[in-house]
């Protein structure tokens, strides 16, 4: 039997675990409210943003309670071998979409920074949705080899460990991380270049200016200049913190996955329970992040994720709006399909009250898990020290 400091690092442990599957369910779940709710930022460059919203909802619904359940009952898989191979297949393949879609978000922000005229042109919905299917069937087509007889995932009752057949690994780690990283450092490189040049040239028109110091046409492409180069620096900064929270959370898991097999040989895991399950962890955290780095450089996710916490949902399409007469002719053309303008809004506050409800009631239960949280980890100390584990382990093998 452990002791009473046993048990208290099992329930910090499995608190801390459940706050940050809860906080990646509500992160995501804003992003994809913001974006589907909200006109102004239903644009096709954030079908991207609402594409890794909902790999990472999926990380958080389907796959870290699962983990955290076999974490807190010692490393052992106790939910059968067809769950195993299901299991499996679910985190590698909703992992690899949320990687590749931060990759194909890297490479959509160089296009639009570096062909700002023809590319909007043709980065509309369908080139989006292509993108987005593309991005999925990539990543399901890496859950399948071990779901076919390629390579068996190792399940022996009580472990439940992806393939660790070298080709398999080889090619999974290289589709769902070493080349997506790669084509994300590229871009970066390129912004930060394209960037960098924009300050040479913002310098070099400052100086020119000055000497002629006069010209309302200087003054008008000195202004130019100076939105183009602000928009290359957020542009760059973003991307930089992307790409940098994404290799500090995924490049030690996928270093350690890759050396596996070759280390340990194709049977077993001699990694460090310990070490392999705070990589592995690690690696869910960028799930948690995302939502936030985006948030954190667009202002009208800012805006958007306070109105929604606040349950201040009139005013948020009035805040988001360009200008007031834009405004207005936007609301009557799509008021005319409900009769008047005060109906169409009418309708829209109903919604909007229907949906802070529906985030009260998600909080609420948030809160409510907090507080059952010692019950169910008291429940679990019982699987932990008592013959009810052994029971349980044994019921799901056989």
């Amino acid at each position: 039997r452990r002791g009473p400091r046993g048990l208290y690092e099992d329930h910090l442990r499995g608190t801390l675990l459940m706050m940050l599957t809860l906080s990646t369910i509500c992160g995501n779940m804003l992003v994809v409210i913001s974006v589907c709710f909200v006109k102004k930022l239903r644009q096709p460059s954030n079908y991207l943003i609402v594409s890794l919203a909902v790999a990472d909802l999926s990380v958080a619904l389907a796959v870290m309670p699962f983990v955290s359940i076999t974490d807190l009952i010692g490393g052992q898989w106790v939910f059968g071998q067809f769950f195993c191979n299901v299991f499996i297949a679910m985190d590698v393949m909703c992992c690899t979409a949320s990687i590749m879609t931060l990759c194909v978000i890297s490479i959509d922000r160089y296009l639009g920074i570096t062909k700002p005229l023809t590319y909007p042109v043709r980065q509309n919905g369908c080139c989006m949705a292509k993108m987005i299917v593309s991005v999925w069937l990539l990543s399901a087509s890496i859950t399948l080899p071990p779901l076919f007889g390629w390579a068996q995932n190792v399940n022996d009752g009580r472990v439940c460990l992806i393939s660790q057949d070298f080709g398999y690994t080889v090619y999974s780690t290289a589709v769902a991380f070493y080349i997506p990283m790669s084509v994300m450092l590229i871009m970066y490189y390129r912004i930060f270049r394209a960037a960098k040049l924009s300050a040479v040239e913002e310098e070099c028109s400052s100086r020119v200016s000055r000497l002629l110091k006069s010209g309302e046409h200087h003054q008008r492409r000195k202004r130019k200049n100076q939105s183009i180069f602000k928009r290359e620096q957020k542009a760059a900064a973003t991307l930089g913190i992307v790409v940098g929270a994404f290799a500090f959370c995924w490049l030690p898991f996928f270093i350690v996955s890759t050396a596996r097999p070759f280390v340990c040989g194709v049977e077993c895991s001699c990694v460090p329970l310990w070490l392999e399950r705070t990589l592995l962890w690690l690696g869910y955290a960028n799930s948690l992040i995302n939502p936030f780095i985006y948030a954190f450089f667009n202002r009208d996710l800012r805006t958007t994720y306070s109105n929604l916490l606040r349950c201040r949902y009139r005013n948020i399409n009035r805040k988001l709006s360009a200008a007031g007469i834009q405004r207005f002719e936007t609301w009557t053309s799509l008021g005319e399909g409900f009769g008047t303008v005060t109906r169409f809004q009418d309708f829209i506050w109903s919604r909007g009250r229907r949906l802070c409800r529906t985030m009260t009631w998600w909080l609420r239960l948030a809160v409510l898990a907090l507080e059952l949280s010692p019950y169910f980890y008291g429940f679990l100390s019982l699987l932990l020290h008592s013959p009810v584990r052994e029971r349980l382990i044994y019921a799901c093998i056989s």
